[in-house]
């Protein structure tokens, strides 16, 4: 097994370990909200009972979402994290208030565990995606600008006369041939890296749509200037 199926195995493991987790801490905390919603005034309706966590826990979810999409742009978004950390922070102290006044030690330390749990978890998964992303996304590739090219028409010494000799007949004028028309500059260098990347994009390109990628959508996919995707896609014709 190479190095990278290794820490794709592991990273497997890591995700279905802290989604098991992750439930099992949300079933016990919300269940146990239920408890303490039923002992303070929603005993007569099961459906409200049940119902009651979720004006809480539903901040947790939303929140955790929302972090989890920003962190496959690896991007941060501020609300998603007041609204995960709000939400956690309540569902840990009404399970830790429900448990009452007077009780012993390990009573406030069974019920603060689920909630603390789910939110430590979603923290190592949210590590783990942005170490992805980041390992994922290739590094912008400076262009060099072509040096502009400079003509130098060289002027022809002219001749002194000499006493006695017939001065030559002046040359005619040579004409100046046109100027060439403009040349392309010339297409930057591509990492290996980066063509890499780009032929994963062009194949699934391919099988999601039946057609090989144009330089224009390559470019728009990988975010690239217009010279280096014109570079990009002569490495892949």
């Amino acid at each position: 097994m190479t190095k990278p199926e290794a820490e794709r195995s592991a990273v497997i493991v890591a995700g279905v370990v802290i989604v098991v987790l992750t439930a099992a801490a949300f079933w016990l905390s919300y269940a146990h909200l239920a408890d303490v919603a039923r002992a303070n005034g929603l005993a007569v309706s099961s459906a409200r009972r049940w119902a009651w966590p979720a004006t809480l826990d539903l901040f947790i979810i939303a929140g955790e979402v929302l972090m989890f999409l920003a962190a496959l742009r690896g991007q941060v978004d501020p609300w998603a994290i007041v609204l995960t950390a709000l939400g956690s922070v309540g569902s840990i102290s009404l399970n830790v208030a429900g448990v009452g006044t007077g009780q012993p030690v390990l009573h406030y330390v069974v019920a603060a565990v689920p909630p603390s749990a789910a939110l430590l978890a979603f923290g190592a998964l949210m590590r783990q995606v942005h170490g992805l992303v980041a390992r994922t996304t290739p590094e912008p590739v400076p262009i060099e600008e072509p040096a502009e090219r400079v003509t130098v028409e060289r002027v022809p010494d002219l001749a002194p006369e000499l006493p006695g000799l017939a001065p030559e007949p002046a040359a005619e004028p040579t004409p100046t041939p046109s100027a060439p028309p403009a040349l392309r500059p010339a297409l930057p260098a591509v990492p290996v890296a980066l063509v890499d990347h780009a032929r994963k994009v062009a194949d699934a390109h391919r099988n999601a749509t039946g057609t090989d990628i144009d330089t224009e959508t390559l470019r728009v996919r990988l975010g690239v200037p217009p010279i280096l995707a014109d570079a990009i896609a002569a490495q892949l014709a």
